[in-house]
């Protein structure tokens, strides 16, 4: 067991399934989930040795994030993000990383969607907007939301970094799924954010920021959409694991009304587990060579180019779709009781319908750019690679 591994243990896992069921309820992460997870060491893995982190390559927090979700899916995706923002961070300039890191623990939420504007002022430029999504803004302590910056004539899209103060949260996250995630909507008002506290989001989809200057290594070279798709990517396969085993261990007790049998004893019964078990292999070699390709790329110096990040994208976006696909079968052939409200199995497949609704997931866009860009066609440069 690795490091990365070694800071998400089985009984943290464990733990995270007694509490999911309140966790729902509360539309928030527990309060105990969040400090065991800063304890961990787990939110710190892709920050910077420089700022006491773990510095880690960016791969490291997938498997973390895959074996949360074996508790709760909305701790996995909530937490993994909370992770990944920490990353976000060290790819900013150096006084902003010096002002966050330095504070610590960095509990920064991050709501991508450019609905704000930010027009310049001394120093630095004034924000105004609202944003959806804002997943774990319940814990935050900072908060990155991207805006259309600069004058009319020369607007660019950059995130903005600012304390959570400086931000009012609207509480909308009623949802059928990732209920404890807690995404509710933020808006700020003419709130002024320096000059220092902002990344433009192009540099970012391609991995040239002053933090991969700042940084030798190669974690701080990754291109946004690779990073960001394929962590989101790891609640829905943990999720379709943890249903496999669910179904496996469902089957050797369960007697079937209809004759009496016992549902181990029916050979479609164990073809859909055999088929289960065999795509999950397949996806987490999908995976795997995604992540293959473009550390080889990152270490031997050369830019991850536009078609590799869109096959990232549909690699993530299929991760996505299969494991979804995998519940749901699983679930049609569990019968009836498996949809009472305390059954795992239920909240599992609502988590991973809700999960999959995110843009980066949009499979049809995903197939689209990952085709276009293989052929050598021109992509909007807004498009999401």
């Amino acid at each position: 067991m690795d490091a990365a591994e070694s800071s998400i243990t089985p009984e943290f896992v464990e733990r995270l399934a007694a509490r999911a069921q309140a966790a729902e309820s509360a539309r928030r992460l527990p309060a105990d989930t969040v400090a065991e997870a800063i304890a961990s060491g787990f939110l710190e893995i892709l920050a910077p040795k420089r700022f006491g982190g773990r510095q880690e390559n960016l791969s490291a927090v997938f498997d973390p994030i895959r074996a949360m979700a074996h508790g709760c899916v909305s701790s996995a995706w909530t937490l993994g993000f909370l992770a990944l923002h920490n990353w976000f961070l060290a790819l900013f300039p150096e006084q902003a990383q010096v002002e966050c890191y330095g504070a610590g623990p960095f509990l920064c939420p991050a709501p991508l969607a450019p609905t704000g504007r930010a027009v310049p002022a001394d120093g630095g430029v004034r924000l105004t907007g609202r944003w959806s999504w804002a997943t774990g803004v319940m814990h935050g302590n900072w908060i990155m939301v991207c805006a259309l910056c600069g004058p009319d004539d020369g607007i660019y899209p950059a995130l903005a970094l600012l304390p959570i103060a400086d931000i009012t949260i609207e509480d909308v996250w009623h949802t059928e799924g990732m209920r404890a995630t807690g995404s509710n909507d933020v808006a700020a008002e003419d709130v002024f954010v320096p000059e220092h506290r902002l990344l433009r989001l192009l540099d970012f989809y391609c991995g040239r920021t002053p933090g991969a200057e700042l940084h030798d290594a190669t974690t701080y070279r990754w291109p946004l959409v690779p990073a960001l798709a394929l962590a989101a990517s790891m609640p829905a396969l943990g999720a379709a694991e943890r249903a496999t085993d669910l179904f496996a261990g469902r089957l050797a007790d369960r007697v079937l009304y209809e004759g009496g049998t016992r549902q181990r004893d029916k050979p479609m019964a164990q073809a859909g587990l055999g088929q289960a078990q065999v795509r999950l292999r397949a996806l987490r070699g999908l995976r795997d060579d995604t992540v293959a390709e473009i550390e080889a790329l990152l270490e031997a110096g050369s830019p991850v180019a536009v078609p590799v990040r869109a096959r990232a994208r549909l690699a993530a976006a299929h991760i996505v779709r299969e494991s979804r696909t995998v519940i749901a079968d699983l679930l049609q052939s569990s019968g009836a009781g498996v949809h009472f409200t305390g059954n795992p199995l239920q909240r599992l497949k609502r988590d991973v319908d809700v999960l999959s609704g995110h843009v980066i997931f949009d499979y049809d866009t995903a197939r689209e750019l990952a085709g276009a860009t293989a052929i050598g066609m021109k992509i909007p440069r807004t498009a999401m690679v």
